[in-house]
């Protein structure tokens, strides 16, 4: 079931203690931790479900981060592979590449996404994040989106997903001429 909740004031400090979990295991192999998604930027109500942005040098290590993702409980999810991106994008295919881990049973819900830096999918991730911190009524607007999608589709999370993909790349659109404009950069990593 899918369930929009108000922001949580305690969404920043789950994300903390997950992170630090995973820099430990990570180490070096994580470039950046970042939180990502809407539980990342305040006030905006969101599913209850951390959204973890794991930035590696290339894919070429993927075998050493799974091993670490293992010590800790997480495991990865074989059919999740790669990202929605917006129609018009033109670059190559493989900028859209991730994996995708599920976080262990015993811990709250995490979507943890593995993602090469400097990649359109890493950076969109952190421009969308940035974007709506930095333009309140755009996030509103997104939460309303989103409750009427939990509303009228509280059981088909294809639809709810097809439907806002689109909405994202419309707000991705504005995100990057803003991101121009402002000569918005990458800040430091969250963990």
């Amino acid at each position: 079931m899918i369930e929009i909740v108000p922001y949580k004031e305690q969404w920043p400090h789950e994300f903390r203690q997950i992170a630090a979990k995973m820099r430990a295991a990570l180490g070096e192999l994580a470039l950046r931790i970042d939180h990502i998604g809407s539980t990342s930027v305040p006030r905006l109500a969101a599913k209850d479900i951390i959204d973890v942005q794991v930035s590696i040098a290339s894919f070429a290590v993927i075998d050493a981060v799974q091993v670490a993702f293992e010590t800790i409980g997480y495991t990865m999810h074989e059919t999740i592979g790669r990202d929605h991106h917006p129609p018009l994008y033109t670059g190559a295919e493989s900028a859209w590449e991730k994996r995708f881990f599920r976080p262990p049973p015993d811990q709250r819900r995490t979507n943890t996404h593995v993602r090469v830096l400097g990649n359109a999918n890493q950076r969109y991730a952190l421009l969308f994040r940035d974007y709506l911190r930095a333009h309140e009524e755009i996030a509103a607007a997104y939460a309303t989106l989103k409750m009427k999608l939990a509303h009228y589709h509280p059981d088909d999370s294809e639809a709810y997903t097809d439907i806002k993909d689109p909405v994202c790349d419309v707000i991705m659109a504005a995100a990057e001429r803003w991101a121009t404009s402002t000569g918005w950069v990458l800040g430091q990593s969250d963990a």
